[in-house]
């Protein structure tokens, strides 16, 4: 990955379809910084992307694909990186999902925490998700609460995100590699061997993070 190309894009300017055709394994730290921007009848509300997870495809027993399961509901992780994949979890919650690598192979990243990037962001995006909390990390710390305080759901699905203009993926600013730290994916015990492969990355000094993991490790490439 040409990580040089991936800091030098400027922090409006959309990621492009190289980067999300990269492996999910390259692509969840990549997209560690940069912008989650989601247009609203009162504009467009930015907030920065602070923990990711990784879903390996075919192999991935954690992964929705695993198998090369393709379903009505998988069929989206098939689809050309840059996609994205909006599915239910516990029959309330929606979570967002970034497809990565090429067509036909099913790797996706799920965004897991992000921060408001303005005042005003963090304003419209608690109307909408309603909580007593005034802590703006409980707003979105976690991929059910961000898809709540974005309206984001089952619509959503499938939608290119390199060219969308309702939602959509910006270069944003990448922390760098000695400030994002690896640890293993959250609640899929199913997973068997891939359970606690280290596949969770996040900025290690946000506070916007869903949970921070103190055996987690210094992320290299």
């Amino acid at each position: 990955m040409d990580i040089a190309k991936r800091v030098m894009m400027q922090p409006t300017e959309r990621i492009d379809r190289a980067l999300c055709r990269a492996s999910a394994l390259e692509l969840a730290p990549l997209l560690l910084g940069a912008t989650l921007a989601r247009r609203t009848e009162d504009g467009v509300v930015r907030s920065r992307i602070v923990e990711t997870e990784a879903y390996g495809g075919a192999e991935d027993k954690g992964c929705h694909a695993f198998g090369n399961r393709r379903t009505q509901r998988t069929e989206v992780m098939f689809h050309d990186g840059g996609t994205s994949y909006v599915y239910m979890i516990y029959g309330m919650y929606y979570c967002l999902n970034v497809v990565a690598a090429q067509q036909d192979e099913p790797q996706v990243v799920l965004i897991r925490a992000v921060e408001p990037l303005t005042l005003a962001d963090e304003q419209w995006m608690r109307q909408h998700r309603s909580i007593k909390s005034r802590k703006p990390a409980d707003l979105c710390n976690g991929p059910g609460k961000l898809c709540q305080a974005l309206s984001i759901d089952k619509a959503f699905n499938g939608i290119n995100l390199l060219v969308s203009e309702e939602l959509w993926l910006e270069a944003g600013a990448w922390p760098g590699e000695e400030r994002i730290v690896c640890a293993p994916r959250i609640n899929i015990p199913y997973a068997e061997e891939y359970a606690d492969k280290p596949w969770r990355y996040y900025i290690a000094d946000s506070a916007h993070v869903s949970v921070k993991d103190k055996n987690a490790i210094p992320f290299t490439w």
